[in-house]
Parts: C-alpha cells; structure tokens; sequence
C-alpha cells in the first residue's frame, strides 16, 4: 500500500507540475503577442538544454540522499578544460568532447569519494569543491575567457541544428537534442540498470543496503561519477552558445537546477524522483525567465521571483513527506 501511495503522489507531482507549465504558458502568451512565437520557444528550450542538463545530473544524486552544491561551477571548469584542450593545445574536437565530459567524471569521483568514503557531510564536500573548482577555472584562464573561434564546428555542437534540414521552417537547435538524449539515456538508467535501482535505494534507506551485503560507497561513488559527466555535458553546450569558456560563470546555475528537480517531484531526502519530472520542472523554470523578461519585468525582481520560487517548492517537498509518513 505504501509503493502504490508513494507512486500515486508522484504521479500526482508531476501532473501538477505539467498543470503549472501549461498554465504559465497560457498567462504569458496572453500578456504579451511575442511570447508564443516560435523562435521564442526555441529561445526558451535552448536556454533549457543547460539548465536541464545540470538538472537531470543533480537529480540522480538527490535522489540517493545527497545534494551537490558544484554542478554550476563543475560545468564552467569543464568548459574552460575543453578550450586549454581544443585552443590553447590545438587538439581535435572529439578530444575536447572527451576532456569536458572526462573532466566533470573525474571532479564528480571525487567529490562521491569525499562524501562516501571521508564521510564529509554532501553539503559542506559540494561546497569545498564549488569554491576549488571556481578558484581552478580562474587559475588556469588567468580570469580571462578562452575563446573557441578558430575551433571549425564548434558552436555547431549547441547551436547547429542536425534536423534543419528536415524542418527548415522550423530547425530544433542540436542543444535541445542533446539534452533530450540525456534525459531519455539517463532514465533508462534509473529503470532498467542495477545502478539506477542502488540510486534509488540508497536514497530509501542505505543503511538497509549496507546491511544486505552491497558496498554502497562503490554506488555512491558511481552515482556522482555520472552526475559529473553529466554537468561536463552541461559545459560543452554552455561553452558552445557562448563561443568561449566564461570563467567567471556558473555561480547560481546549481540554484536553478535543484529547484527544477524539487519542482518536478524528486525529494529532497532521497529515494523518490523521475527525470521526467525533472525536465518539466527545467521547462517551468526556463518559461517563467523568459516570459518575465519579454514583459519587461527587472532582472532583480526575475531574481526575487526565482527564490521564492525554490522556497516554495522546498516547502511543498516537506508537506510531501510529512504525508507519507
């Protein structure tokens, strides 16, 4: 009775954060003629693809218990590694794929060993390798940005668009592919692999998991390794729209993506999530940034209107399982 009132209420979640997309798209589209226009909702799932990459990687490790204050700065830093690899060192550009997605495993692998084996607490391990990670990406840029112009095909990565030549009317930019590929890889993860089952686990009761014989550090450790390669991911298409590797970017980015999570029905004391879920709460985020700005709404109240966006889904994550208990 328990797994079905549990499946039940997510289900629920995540037709009630679906209900909100679809009403904010309507009260936008309604306020302003330019909303609803098809290179605006283009506009708005590239600006997705990165935040909904970050999103799906973060969501993998909430839902085993854990949270991972880096992600937005992981991405910078595994963008400024794939320019020193493909500007500063001439390299080909399936190297810098490799070094940005290698880059964000390793950091990931080491941020799951501090929180698995040193038994460092996620929030304070996560927010010791956000600042040494920022420090890192100015370090090595020498706080200037690295540009990608002499990269041939680069920017096609985020901004090209693979199916333009079958919709011309209508070309779906790479980056939105790219994210959409990753939320259908990493689900298929959390279904259907053993990974995605001692993800879930862990998050229900790891202490249970330990006990039954499985070396849950190993699962910890594997589940914020992918988490990593995940956000290298992330820093490929950020650092592919922006033609450079900003190094002072990435603060903030992590806010925008667990409150996507939290707003899609994964809570935030473990072993309940979907990407789904996730990639709805990525859209709504993406919709709601995008139709205050085409009203004209100041970028300081846009800001004040995010937290208190997060602070409503925290709380609507606690109400969620003070009901379950």
């Amino acid at each position: 009775m328990k797994t079905k009132k549990l499946g039940n209420s997510s289900a629920q979640q995540k037709l009630l954060a679906f209900a909100s997309l679809v009403v904010l798209l309507i009260a936008f589209s309604l306020a302003s003629p330019n909303f609803f226009q098809i290179s605006n909702i283009m506009a708005i799932l590239q600006a997705t693809s990165v935040n909904g990459v970050l999103a799906v990687g973060v969501t993998l490790i909430i839902i085993t218990g854990g949270i991972d204050l880096s992600i937005g700065v992981l991405m910078t830093f595994c963008a400024v590694m794939t320019g020193v690899v493909l500007t500063w060192l001439g390299m080909p550009l399936p190297l810098g794929i490799v070094a940005a997605i290698g880059t964000g495993a390793f950091c990931g692998f080491i941020s799951g060993n501090l929180v698995a084996r040193m038994k460092i607490p996620p929030f304070i391990a996560t927010l010791g390798m956000m600042l040494i990670l920022k420090g890192l990406s100015l370090i090595v840029t020498g706080t200037k940005p690295i540009y990608f112009n002499d990269t041939p095909g680069f920017s096609q990565i985020a901004r090209g668009s693979l199916v333009g030549s079958v919709f011309p009317s209508v070309p779906v930019p790479n980056g939105v592919l790219i994210l959409f590929a990753v939320a259908a890889i990493t689900a298929w993860i959390l279904s259907r692999t053993i990974l995605g089952r001692y993800t879930f686990a862990l998050g229900s009761n790891e202490e249970a998991v330990r006990l039954s014989g499985i070396n849950t550090k190993f699962w910890k450790i594997a589940v914020y390794t992918l988490s990593g390669g995940i956000c290298g991911i992330a820093g490929l298409l950020i650092a592919s729209r922006l033609n450079s590797a900003q190094p002072a970017l990435g603060l903030g980015y992590e806010l925008e993506a667990i409150a996507a999570v939290v707003i899609g029905g994964t809570s935030l004391s473990g072993g309940r999530g979907t990407i789904l879920g996730t990639l709805i709460g990525a859209l709504i985020m993406s919709v709601l940034t995008n139709g205050l700005r085409v009203m004209s709404v100041a970028p300081e109240w846009q800001t004040v209107v995010t937290g208190t966006i997060i602070i409503v889904a925290v709380y609507a994550d606690q109400m969620r399982g003070a009901a379950h208990k």
